[in-house]
């Protein structure tokens, strides 16, 4: 299953409603991105599920200005949400979004979300060149992880 498909289904049809501005070369915009490459890791807590972490992740931006990160292995998901009108500059050329939510889900249900604090690093995909994108937070009990090496090709608009 692709997983623009969990993306849309998992969080809602206002994605695909501001997708026809995603055009745009802002990332992470609004509407559903796929970006293709390599998990480099997805943990949550004790939990490594980077042996089985697909070769694709999902951005989403709905008109509120929440942008999720969203990872999947197992048939199961795990996104990182923030608040994408707090996106502040990085080191090397690179942003970061402050972190508020962890998502979860199975298939193409959600089944939970959890309060967290944290940051995704990220460069932009549209340079040309592979970039990666960090995430990482922390809720009372759990530490949730996840990086991703992108192609170097430009994010598919959905």
């Amino acid at each position: 299953m692709r997983l623009t498909v969990i993306a849309a289904a998992a969080l809602s049809a206002a994605a695909f409603a501001s997708g026809a501005n995603a055009a745009s070369q802002n990332f992470p915009g609004a509407g559903v991105s796929t970006l293709t490459g390599k998990c480099a890791k997805l943990v949550v807590g004790n939990v490594d599920a980077t042996k089985g972490c697909k070769g694709e992740l999902a951005s989403v931006g709905l008109p509120n200005g929440q942008v999720t990160f969203i990872f999947t292995s197992g048939g199961k998901m795990l996104g990182f949400q923030g608040d994408g009108t707090a996106i502040k500059p990085a080191s090397n050329g690179n942003a970061r979004i402050p972190l508020k939510m962890v998502t979860t889900g199975v298939g193409e249900k959600m089944t939970g979300q959890v309060k967290v604090a944290g940051t995704c690093t990220f460069g932009n995909p549209y340079g040309g060149k592979p970039v990666v994108i960090e995430c990482s937070a922390e809720s009372k009990d759990t530490a949730f992880t996840g990086s991703f090496r992108t192609s170097g090709k430009a994010p598919k608009q959905k």
